[in-house]
C-alpha cells in the first residue's frame, strides 16, 4: 500500500492510500474458505458448496469489508507512527470520486485530516495569576444556620392563615354553580392540600388572608393558576385532559392549618446536620463547624476560579490561532445532522474556544505531569456525590452510601467521561498553584460572584 501525506497550509491536511489488490486478498480469501465450511446452500453438502457460488453470494461485500479495514489500519497506523496532531477524525476528500469497487485495483482513497495548529505554551513563577482568598463573614454562617433550621423544621397547627408564613391549608373543596350553590354531580375533594402562597393571581391569593378554621372561601382554580393545567389537574384530583370542563367557582372550607417552624438550633439540629458522632454540643461549636464547611467549599470555589483564570492568562499569552475551520465545519455538521448547519454556524465560534482551551490544556497537563488514574476519576465521583447530598443539607451521610453512589455514576459512560475532565482539571489546578506566582487577594463572597459578573 503506497500513503501520501500533504499538509502545505499546515492545518488542512490531505492523506491519499492507494490500495493493490495484494493489500486484501488473503484477507477475503480466508474470509470467503471459512464462510464456505459453515455455508448451508440447499443442493450441497455443508463446506462442499463452489466457491464460485459464494463468491456470487458474498465476494463483492467480503472485498468490500476487506478493504475498508485495511484502509481504516493503516491510516491510523500512519497517524501514529509520523504524530499528526489530528482533530477530529478523518473525513473522505470532499472533491474525491466514490471509489468503484467492482473495478480492478488499485483503488484510491483520499482523506481530509484537520491539523491541530503548532504552538508552544508554557508557565513559570514570572507569571502571574489572582488568587482569590474568599472569606466566611458572620452573615454567612447565619444564613446557614437558618437553611439548616429551616431544612429541619416541622409543622404545628394554627388558627389562621397568615399569608407571611409557609401555612399548608386542609379543606374541602366543592365545586359550585353559576348560582354559588354546591354543583349537583359536580367535583367534590375532601381534605384537598393548598397553598395559597403558590397561587399565581393576586387577587385569588388575597381571598384567604386572614381566613379561619371552619372558613368558607368562594374561589377559582382556574384564574388562580392561569397558565397550569397540572396543578389544577392535582388539586381537583382530575385528568389535565378534563380541566377545560370545570372553570367556574368552588367553595373551599378550611379543616386544618397547618404553620411551618423552623428547628430549633439546639442539640437535636447539631446531631441532625453532623451527626452525634461530630460530638458538637453548643451553637458556638455549630457555627465553627459550619465555619469549617464553608471554608473548604469557598476553596473548592476559588480553586475552580483559578482555573478560569489561567485559561484566561495562557489563551491570551498564546494568541490568535490558525484553525481549519472549514474542515471542522464539515465535522460538526456530520456529528449534529439533526440540528443542521444554522445551529454549527451559531455556536463555531465557541467550540473553536473550546477546542482552543483543550489543546492548551494539553500542553499544559503533559509539561507537568498531570495523568488521571482511575482513584483519580474515583475521589471525583465521591466529591460530586457528597456535593450533591449536601445540596439537600445531609452533611453527615455515611461513607457507605457516598461510594456507593459514586459507585453507580461510574457506571454511566457520559458521567465517566464528566469525571474524567474534572479529575484532570482538578490534577492540572493543583500542579499550577504551584508553578504560577500566586497573587493571593482577600476578597468578600458578594464581591467574589460578581467577578463572574463582568
Amino acid at each position: 500500500m503506497k500513503i501520501t501525506f500533504e499538509n502545505p497550509e499546515k492545518v488542512n491536511g490531505l492523506m491519499t492510500l492507494t490500495v493493490e489488490e495484494a493489500d486484501y486478498k488473503q484477507e477475503v480469501e480466508k474470509t470467503l474458505k471459512d464462510y464456505r465450511k459453515r455455508a448451508n446452500i440447499p443442493g450441497f453438502r455443508p463446506g462442499q458448496a463452489p466457491m464460485g457460488l459464494i463468491k456470487r453470494q458474498i465476494g463483492t461485500q467480503v472485498k468490500a469489508d476487506a478493504i475498508n479495514k485495511v484502509v481504516g489500519e493503516n491510516l491510523q497506523k500512519y497517524i501514529v507512527d509520523n504524530k499528526i496532531k489530528m482533530l477530529g477524525q478523518p473525513l473522505g476528500a470532499a472533491d474525491h470520486e466514490p471509489v468503484d469497487l467492482d473495478k480492478e485495483a488499485p483503488y484510491v482513497f483520499k482523506f481530509d485530516i484537520a491539523i491541530a495548529p503548532e504552538f508552544k505554551v508554557e508557565l513559570s513563577d514570572k507569571d502571574k495569576v489572582v488568587y482569590y482568598d474568599i472569606k466566611v463573614d458572620d452573615k454567612m454562617i447565619d444564613d446557614q444556620v437558618d437553611m439548616f433550621a429551616s431544612r429541619n423544621g416541622h409543622y404545628e397547627k394554627a388558627e389562621s392563615y397568615d399569608p407571611e408564613q409557609r401555612d399548608l391549608l386542609k379543606g374541602d373543596l366543592r365545586e359550585l354553580d353559576d348560582k354559588g350553590n354546591t354543583l349537583e354531580g359536580g367535583i367534590e375533594v375532601e381534605s384537598a392540600t393548598l397553598m395559597p402562597q403558590y397561587i399565581k393571581e393576586e387577587a385569588q391569593k388575597k381571598l384567604f388572608d386572614g381566613a379561619k378554621l371552619g372558613d368558607i372561601i368562594t374561589w377559582n382554580p382556574r384564574k388562580a393558576y392561569p397558565e397550569s393545567d397540572v396543578e389544577i389537574s392535582a388539586l381537583l384530583k382530575i385528568d389535565k385532559e378534563k380541566v377545560a370542563e370545570h372553570t367556574g367557582d368552588f367553595s373551599y372550607q378550611i379543616t386544618e392549618i397547618s404553620r411551618f417552624a423552623k428547628a430549633e438550633v439546639n442539640q437535636e439540629l447539631f446531631d441532625s446536620v453532623y451527626g452525634a458522632e461530630a460530638g458538637i454540643k453548643d451553637e458556638k461549636a455549630f457555627r465553627e463547624a459550619i465555619a469549617k464547611g464553608l471554608t473548604a467549599q469557598l476553596e473548592t470555589d476559588a480553586d475552580y476560579r483559578f482555573l478560569q483564570d489561567v485559561r484566561k492568562y495562557a489563551e491570551k499569552k498564546v494568541g490568535d490561532l490558525q484553525f481549519p475551520e472549514a474542515l471542522l465545519k464539515r465535522m460538526m455538521i456530520e456529528n449534529n445532522k439533526d440540528k443542521g448547519a444554522e445551529f454549527v454556524e451559531k455556536n463555531f465560534d465557541a467550540s473553536i474556544q473550546e477546542l482552543k482551551w483543550h489543546l492548551i490544556r494539553e500542553q499544559l497537563a503533559e509539561a507537568n505531569g498531570v495523568k488521571v488514574e482511575d482513584d483519580d476519576v474515583l475521589t471525583a465521583a465521591r466529591e460530586t456525590a457528597r456535593a450533591q447530598f449536601a445540596q439537600y443539607g445531609m452533611n453527615n451521610v455515611p461513607e457507605e452510601y457516598i461510594n456507593n453512589y459514586a459507585q453507580e455514576m461510574l457506571k454511566k459512560r457520559e458521567t465517566v467521561d464528566n469525571l474524567v475532565e474534572r479529575a484532570i482539571d482538578r490534577k492540572l489546578m493543583e500542579a499550577l498553584k504551584g508553578v504560577v506566582k500566586l497573587t493571593k487577594k482577600s476578597i468578600s463572597i458578594d464581591d467574589f460572584n460578581k467577578l463572574w459578573q463582568e
